[in-house]
């Protein structure tokens, strides 16, 4: 029998598990770590990562009950934009500044006023960039951390962290180094102009030495890594990549035309195509990224299952879902007249705008819990639309929605992001994505798929499907002209 690990690098927490050939879990063990929240900054420990990655891992094989000689390759997604200085021994010299941090948004718009060729991922060079993306945060560190900057030898990301502690090698992913590097495969690699216009040439020196592309063997276990698993330095350590990305895998949208979702503290839309699209609020398109001799278009919202927490600390939680599911399930689309403004960690797109923020409006003294709770699952239901209609001006329109991660475990949520969309939503039997693309990704490293696309057909395997609920949409359709207004409109009041 062949199995493999897997794990799942999340904001939250590091969650590892175990599969079979057929795409089967047999064992997961999650285990959460520290994040640590300020306005407009997020970071986390990187030494967390990796003794979660061990407990993780040794809870999943235990539970799988597998004989870990029989573990053939290991494949992980993490969090992407997570940056991570490292002196030479591949020690941290900072905290991680997470994906979500922005506060790199000066050194963002000095990267598109270079006017560099590589920004036409970025709203077909019209911008804005994110500060979310490493070239802003590695010269925000540059500026305000020199000495940090000087004393780093690789500035590189959570994937890459983990790559290094199992196998000893620098590796970056080709998925995290075209989604959020301005590395460009087919147009000469790194963007070395785009750096030599910010003073920040020697970056490039900093990066990892080698791009591998997702379902490549990076090398073996160490025999440290190897003695700390339990695992033999025969595993093989395959490339994967960014979360959402991975995911995509998971989820068997691979062909052009299709359509991913993944949701979890964030939402990530994601379209593949066969040919190039580049326009102004749309990120990418980025060539070879997930699958060979294609193209992903991505779209992303920053806060999503993270305004749920949120909800959650501000009450004092945990909150009771199960009550608030059956109250917010009674009431009518619109909450009463409540609209949520999604923006509570800025907007990724179509604004990308780093200092928008969330709002509610609206609120009466007749509003309750459930009321709020349902017009934040609205109002990031209205922010998916307004990427998909960004995407369907660029040229690329999706008929149905394949959906992972958090959201599918409310069938509210998933109703409300069909209805609010106009499309039908679609979930694959295991909603795991990021772990299922990386098992995809392990069982190719491993030999036993000649492609990334028979693995998905082996691994991957279809679930249900959630129509959209035609008066709904009638109603949405008028409450999202309302929402579409609140980003002008605070955009004057917040700037």
């Amino acid at each position: 029998m062949a199995y493999f690990l897997t794990a799942d690098g999340g904001t939250e927490s590091l969650r590892a598990r175990v599969y079979d050939l057929a795409g089967g879990c047999l064992g997961t063990c999650a285990v959460p770590y520290k994040t640590d929240f300020k306005p407009g900054r997020v970071e986390q420990n990187p030494e967390d990562w990796w003794s979660n990655f061990i407990t993780a891992a040794r809870g999943a094989i235990r539970e799988a009950g597998v004989d870990p000689a029989q573990i053939e390759a290991i494949c992980y997604a993490t969090t992407c934009c997570t940056v991570v200085a490292l002196d030479d021994n591949g020690r941290p010299l900072r905290p991680a500044i997470m994906w979500m941090d922005v506060r790199a948004h000066d050194e963002a718009q000095a990267v598109l006023d270079t006017g560099d060729a590589a920004l036409k991922l970025n709203g077909a060079g019209q911008g804005p960039v994110s500060a979310e993306w490493m070239i802003p945060k590695a010269l925000w560190l540059k500026r305000n951390e020199p000495e940090v900057f000087a004393k780093a030898h690789r500035i590189c990301e959570y994937q890459d962290f983990i790559t290094h502690r199992l196998t000893g090698e620098w590796a970056a992913s080709l998925d995290n180094a075209g989604l959020r590097w301005h590395y460009r495969s087919r147009e000469g690699g790194w963007a070395s102009s785009l750096l030599a216009a910010l003073d920040l040439s020697e970056l490039e020196e900093k990066w990892p030495d080698r791009v591998v592309a997702p379902g490549d063997v990076v090398g073996t276990l160490t025999a440290a890594a190897a003695n700390e698993l339990g695992l033999s330095t025969k595993v093989k350590v395959v490339q994967g990549g960014a979360d959402a990305l991975i995911g995509m895998i998971g989820l068997g949208v691979y062909k052009p035309g299709q359509l991913a979702m993944i949701t979890g503290s964030s939402h990530l839309q994601f379209g593949v195509t066969k040919a190039p699209i580049h326009a102004p609020g749309v990120w990418g398109s980025y060539a070879d990224i997930v699958y060979p001799d294609r193209y992903i278009v991505e779209g992303g919202q920053t806060s999503t299952g993270s305004i749920i927490n949120w909800l959650s600390r501000l009450t004092g939680g945990p909150l009771d879902f199960d009550e608030l599911n059956r109250k917010a399930l009674a009431l009518e689309p619109g909450c009463e007249g409540l609209i949520v403004q999604d923006h509570f960690q800025g907007n990724r797109t179509p604004h990308t705008d780093p200092l928008s923020r969330g709002a509610l409006v609206g609120l009466t003294l007749g509003h309750e819990l459930h009321h709020i709770f349902r017009a934040v699952m609205e109002g990031i239901g209205f922010g998916t639309r307004s990427i998909l209609e960004a995407f369907k001006s660029a040229g690329y329109e999706g008929t149905e929605m394949t959906v992972g991660g958090g959201a599918t475990a409310s069938d509210l949520w998933l109703q409300i992001h069909a209805d609010t969309a106009g499309i039908p939503v679609r979930v694959p039997a295991s909603p795991d994505a990021p772990s299922t693309g990386s098992a995809v990704l392990a069982g190719v490293g491993a030999g036993h798929f000649a492609t990334i696309d028979e693995g998905i057909g082996e691994m991957v395997h279809e679930g249900r499907l959630i129509e959209p609920i035609a008066a709904n949409v009638a109603q949405y359709d008028e409450i999202y002209t309302r929402y579409a207004a609140l980003y002008p409109a605070l955009k004057k009041v917040l700037s």
